[in-house]
């Protein structure tokens, strides 16, 4: 499929990660640009239901996901599990933070240092500047 025939469901799941007022601001430009434009977003957002039973609701159900996620299950041993995966995997994202920063210090490290080499081969290559006589 070519990228224009992909780019309504682009825009719709694009629209859809932001909300109602994603779908909102877009009718009302819409309207302001071409008014069939809005006419169409607004037919559209009555006919998918978009405006009246929340599917558009994505940012609340991850936050809800995630308060989720921290809530006890009434299990205790699966609690503990829970608690110690969790922590592992914090101390395993701080460890690759860290080595992702050590990475690019050695980066930028080695790029100023080839600049300096290069800089002062450059330097040494550079013919000397004449000298100006003394009267002039």
């Amino acid at each position: 499929m070519t990228t224009f025939a992909t780019w309504p469901g682009r825009a719709e799941s694009w629209l859809d990660e932001r909300g109602k007022g994603a779908w909102i601001a877009a009718m009302v430009i819409g309207f302001i640009l071409f008014w069939p434009v809005g006419l169409a977003l607004l037919a559209y957002m009555i006919w998918s239901k978009r405006m009246f039973n929340g599917k558009c609701h994505s940012r609340h159900r991850q936050f809800r996901q995630a308060r989720d996620a921290f809530r006890s299950s009434g299990n205790a041993a699966f609690d503990a599990y829970k608690a110690d995966t969790l922590h592992r995997l914090e101390e395993e994202q701080r460890a690759f933070e860290e080595f992702l920063h050590r990475l690019r210090e050695a980066k930028d490290k080695a790029e100023f240092d080839q600049f300096m080499e290069d800089r002062a081969r450059r330097a040494r290559e550079a013919p000397p500047a004449p000298e100006m006589p003394a009267g002039a």
